[in-house]
């Protein structure tokens, strides 16, 4: 061995011994203020350090520590307040006695941030975060980002969700699909998932090396949740009206074995936006097993049904004549709603974990497995009329836009038709399925985009104490995924069959099977997605006197295949079988370090250079129909830093914290029809080689007026923008409508996008709340928040950024009148409205004789504030004239669409505890 290595740890070891020597121990015994019954597993440790421990089955702990001054000292343990104790070490042993804690009376505010995120996520297009915060109920940053900003789907330092990493008992959630968690697997199990271990950004965990937003372990043991049982029951007029819910959890009998037991029912006919139903069910059992004090064996298993109805974004023009609640998915059907983008989940899951702990190390090994299906509804239309009320030959601005002048009158006709029959005409439909023309033939197909997925993943984690001072963590996960892609004939809507042929081409989507379609029958598509990803990560963390650091390293291989199981007649030689193997290999590294300027102040850094295999939906440029890869595809590089400065006094806590993350060689796919300089068509825009930048700061305050107040401010001030101009290239089905069909997909490279320097559609990146909190003796208490939201945008079009976009399709020259200022004036990226919203909560809770009954209330922008929370800009109109012309009139037939939040909502909860 080299003779510096060995040098080096004896250096190390020699800092621990000595360190070890000077520690000196703080003791205490824990106990519930109400009846002094002792508290296990309460956690303890001072604020600024690493060390923490729990209380045993005595209610004791001791807390080793070589420092010396004025510091915090924290316990924290679930369904009480946690209790912050002003310390003095002088070098020698502290004995603080018994420690009262008192039930938190506000624990529904924790469980009730669950409900809002689930409830403020809207649909796929979103991709919404919301749901990475529901750990964020200790720091006060985090907590406003997900209760009060969550409403306008703002975005922790505007990270996407894929780049936060959620763990079941120690076991990836993430999907291999789009890499993020899919909560609607878990939904509704409040009273399981409260026991949350989080580690913020690039801080270091003892389960993973983690990714940038952070990442979450769900410790899911019945062991480390309050035993007893729990009903509750809730009403709302958000996504859902109503939930009902209970809990049993048996607690540790004799010390060896525990079951937990969990159901929940949450409902509406028809949520917040119109249209919208929700019908979900969860069911969780749980089976711990404690061999002795080290070895335990956990079994779980979850079982969640989501079924909602979807809603879409609006153009201004059809806002304004509908408002805010409209959604042109759904409409009457024998008296009853009926909406045809409806998304469907149902993915059980299993876990096995063996764990293994004692007084130097612990080992998790843990597997799961999991099953199951996502569906969204969609009405196809083949020869037929688009059926969406919101069609643009449906509006009035396609009248006051006609290229031939405009007609205000048929404009004013067409308005007050959209007003009298705003709805989707189920009627009509089935009329037209049931015509004498159609001869059986179905003109619209209500249809399943089904992903039925079995997921296998095995983790095995591993924490070893070599010293007071010295801690190695290891671990490695291995995942597969087998994922069937495939269109299912949900309903023919009064028709016979389905003519299973591509309209625009009028070629079969299989050769190989009968092209008329029944109920039931796999039409349109039918393929495989076959992923693996191996990893393994190492991790050295060192605690001195005033500084702590961590080094941690990880190299991941990940493989993905598609498998087509059609025969496309437009892609004969590259639609059935197997494509070619597609591999990446990634090293990650990122590292921190932690300074106590004294006990009650500390700052501390972290630094990442991580690569990042891309996603598996983004590496098949149209995997419904062909085996084609993007090409050159590569992996996705993150280099990001972040500085923190942590104040932890008796009556004012907070932090400050300042970031900055570049994303590298990241690559997008989308899907759109569009009108642009090289002719129409239904494309599939590929783009490649583009860059993100995001940075900004992080600030959280709170301070006690009195033992009753507390009043808190936090901001979040951040610039996120495209920090480079990728490549876009277009793929397309066909070469056109007159000429022959091609075997391999049309391509065409439309150079760059300039976009750099226009703002990422993350949120907004400017956000303030300030909240006062007043907890009353006789355990009630009431709070609001009021915030600022700022500085959001819309998604941007790339492709009417690119030279094609400045092409006149008829001359195959530039438009004249395309300037460079007019160009900007047309193209220029404007924010969306800033706004104000007002909340307010509260609760009151009354114990008895060991039973705990509690009611929480909460109502969400008091003002009834409109607000757009996000959007996108249409790329229909793909070249100058189109989009100027558009545009003259004000109200443009292809303006940009928006999400629009929820107005005044309330939220009510009763629960029970024995």
């Amino acid at each position: 061995m080299n003779r510096k290595i060995i040098v080096f740890l004896i250096f190390i070891f020699g800092i621990s011994w000595s360190q070890a020597q000077t520690n000196l121990y703080i003791k205490g015994v824990i106990k519930d203020a109400q009846n002094e019954k002792v508290l296990q597993n309460a956690e303890i440790f001072l604020e600024g350090n690493s060390n923490k421990v729990l209380s045993n089955h005595k209610g004791e702990f001791y807390l080793t520590d070589n420092g010396s001054g004025s510091y915090i000292l924290q316990i924290s343990i679930k369904d009480y307040v946690s209790k912050r104790i002003p310390v003095f070490l002088e070098g020698k042993d502290l004995e603080l006695g018994v420690i009262l804690i008192e039930k938190d009376i506000t624990l529904e505010k924790s469980l009730h941030l669950i409900n809002i995120s689930e409830d403020e996520l809207l649909d796929d297009e979103m991709n919404s975060n919301s749901l990475a915060l529901l750990q964020a109920t200790k720091d006060v940053f985090l907590n406003r980002a997900a209760f009060d900003f969550g409403q306008a789907f703002f975005r922790v330092r505007g990270y996407d969700s894929q780049y936060g990493e959620v763990r079941l008992n120690g076991l990836p959630m993430n999907k291999l699909l789009d890499g993020r968690p899919q909560w609607n697997n878990w939904g509704g199990l409040n009273d399981v998932i409260r026991n949350q271990l989080y580690a913020n950004g690039l801080e270091v965990s003892d389960f993973t090396f983690g990714s940038i937003l952070g990442n979450t372990n769900i410790d899911l043991r019945p062991s480390r949740l309050r035993p007893g049982t729990r009903l509750s029951s809730s009403i709302s007029n958000r996504t859902y009206s109503g939930r009902l819910m209970a809990t049993y959890n048996s607690g540790l009998k004799n010390e060896k074995f525990a079951f937990m037991l969990s159901a929940s029912r949450r409902w509406a006919k028809e949520g917040y936006i119109n249209g919208t139903l929700y019908d979900a069910y969860s069911l969780y059992g749980n089976l711990e097993y404690q061999f002795n004090k080290k070895h335990t064996l956990n079994v779980a298993g979850i079982l969640g049904s989501n079924r909602r109805g979807r809603s879409s974004a609006l153009t201004e023009e059809v806002f304004e004549i509908q408002g805010r609640k409209y959604n042109p998915y759904w409409g009457e059907q024998n008296g009853k709603i009926r909406n045809s983008r409806e998304r469907h989940i149902k993915e059980p899951l299993f876990l096995l974990n063996y764990i293994f702990e004692s007084n130097r190390v612990k080992v998790d090994a843990g597997l799961s497995y999991q099953t199951g299906f996502y569906k969204r509804s969609r009405l196809g239309y083949y020869n037929a009329p688009n059926p969406d009320p919101t069609y643009y030959r449906y509006l009035p601005s396609f009248y006051i836009n006609s290229p031939i002048g405009a007609n205000f009158e048929s404009a004013i006709i067409a308005k007050d038709g959209f007003l009298k029959s705003p709805e989707l005409n189920w009627g009509s439909i089935y009329k037209a399925n049931t015509s004498l023309g159609q001869n059986g033939k179905a003109a619209y197909v209500l249809y399943d985009d089904t992903i039925a997925d079995d997921q296998l993943t095995m983790n095995l984690n591993s924490n070893i104490n070599l010293s007071d001072s010295i801690r190695i963590d290891f671990g490695t996960t291995f995942q597969e995924l087998h994922s069937k892609n495939y269109a299912l004939i949900n309903d023919l809507l009064g028709a016979e069959y389905h003519n299973d042929i591509d309209i625009f081409s009028e070629t079969r989507n299989d050769l190989a099977t009968d092209v008329n379609k029944k109920k039931g029958d796999i039409f349109n598509y039918h393929y495989k997605l076959l992923g693996n990803s191996n990893s393994a990560y190492t991790q050295l963390n060192l605690r001195l006197h005033k500084l702590s650091w961590f080094i941690s390293g990880k190299y991941e291989l990940v493989k993905y295949q598609r498998s087509g199981l059609y025969q496309n007649e437009r892609f004969l030689n590259n639609s059935l079988g197997k494509s070619e193997r597609v591999k990446f290999s990634n090293w990650s590294l990122k590292s921190g370090v932690n300074y106590k300027v004294t006990g009650r102040h500390w700052v501390s850094g972290n630094i990442g250079l991580i690569q990042k295999a891309p996603i598996l939906q983004n590496v098949f440029v149209n995997p419904r129909e062909s085996n084609t890869v993007v090409p050159n595809i590569n992996n996705e590089k993150i280099t990001t830093v972040d500085a923190t400065y942590f104040l932890r006094l008796p009556k004012l806590t907070g932090r400050l914290t300042g970031y900055y993350t570049r994303f590298q060689n990241t690559t997008d796919i989308n899907f759109f029809f569009v009108d642009s300089g090289i002719g129409s068509d239904f494309v599939q825009e590929v783009l490649t080689d583009m860059d993100k930048l995001h940075m900004g700061t992080e600030l959280g305050l709170e301070y006690k007026l009195s033992s009753a107040v507390k009043l808190s401010f936090v901001s979040s001030i951040a610039k996120h923008i495209y920090a480079s101009d990728p490549s876009v290239t277009i793929n397309f089905d066909t070469a056109g409508s007159n000429e022959d069909v091609i075997d391999v997909i049309g391509s065409k490279s439309l150079g760059i996008a300039a976009i750099k320097g226009y703002k990422l559609a993350q949120g907004p990146q400017k956000a303030i709340a300030i909240g006062l909190e007043y907890r009353d003796p006789k355990y009630w208490w009431v709070g609001t928040t009021a915030n600022y939201l700022a500085n959001n945008y819309a998604n941007i079009s790339t492709i009417i950024r690119t030279e094609s976009f400045l092409t006149d399709p008829e001359t195959g020259e530039k438009f004249p009148e395309a300037t460079t200022q007019n160009v900007q004036n047309l193209l220029k990226q404007r924010p969306l409205d800033n706004f104000y919203l007002l909340n307010l909560i509260g609760g009151k809770s009354w114990l008895r004789n060991g039973k705990y009954l509690s009611v929480f209330a909460s109502v969400n922008n008091v003002f009834d504030t409109t607000f757009r929370t996000g959007g996108y800009e249409q790329s229909r109109n793909g070249n100058y004239g189109q989009l100027n012309q558009d545009n003259l009139s004000g109200t443009p037939s292809f303006a940009p669409k928006y999400w629009y939040g929820f107005g005044r909502t309330y939220f009510l909860n009763l629960a029970f505890s024995f």
